[in-house]
């Protein structure tokens, strides 16, 4: 980014962005003079067991004709199928992904929010190219020196972040199908990890696994009722 590039004076309001508009964020400071400008988001902030994940994706300024913008969006919001598709899609037309995974011990140490945050440097730092303004999804901001704004709901309202929000996603939940190899008693590959009353269940017959977070209700309760 070239010096007389300055990080602007104000953010753009997110609720003039639209489902038709999903590179508002990234044209408005594209057009500020930024040229690469990375979305990050997470995925396994919620669950019971497995790591978080988080992506960092650049797309290019002039997406391909053939790149489907307007059915990328949060991907909690997409079937399994679609998340799918939409993975090698991105993959195919980023100029830049970078994916950050932080492991249940360590999240255990340092809480939830911080091992997010963490993955989402590390997913930062895996970029080959590297942005020079950042678009995060939620309202905190990551430790860097990288210009960037956050966004509420990001994952609905930038292209960017959306993508990043599906690489995050299926990315995590292909590790919780290995562990359902692992642990086939607890089907890791129906709930990933979450909270489910199945899962719940299977935690009281069988105990607890290695990549449970023994910090998170109820595993905890569980473990200090034993």
């Amino acid at each position: 980014m070239s010096k007389s590039v300055q990080e602007p004076l104000f953010e753009p309001d997110p609720n003039r962005c639209s489902p038709g508009q999903k590179k508002f964020f990234e044209n408005y400071y594209l057009n500020k003079g930024y040229k690469y400008i990375a979305g990050v988001d997470e995925a396994g902030r919620g669950p019971l067991a497995g790591p978080v994940v988080a992506a960092a994706v650049i797309l290019p300024k002039i997406l391909p004709d053939d790149f489907p913008a307007e059915e990328v969006d949060d991907s909690k919001k997409l079937t399994e199928k679609k998340r799918e598709k939409l993975y090698r899609h991105i993959y195919d037309s980023a100029l830049a992904v970078g994916v950050g995974i932080v492991s249940e011990r360590q999240i255990e140490e340092i809480n939830i929010l911080n091992a997010a945050l963490r993955a989402m440097k590390i997913a930062l730092d895996e970029l080959e190219t590297a942005p020079d303004f950042i678009l995060v999804d939620g309202n905190v901001k990551v430790c860097t020196t990288i210009p960037q704004t956050t966004i509420t709901k990001g994952d609905s309202k930038s292209v960017s972040i959306a993508a990043a929000s599906i690489i995050a996603k299926v990315t995590r939940d292909r590790s919780m199908y290995l562990h359902h190899r692992t642990y086939p008693a607890y089907n890791f590959k129906s709930h990933k990890g979450y909270g489910t009353k199945e899962h719940i269940q299977a935690i009281k017959r069988y105990g607890i696994t290695k990549i449970h977070r023994r910090t998170f209700n109820p595993v905890s309760k569980l473990i200090n009722e034993d």
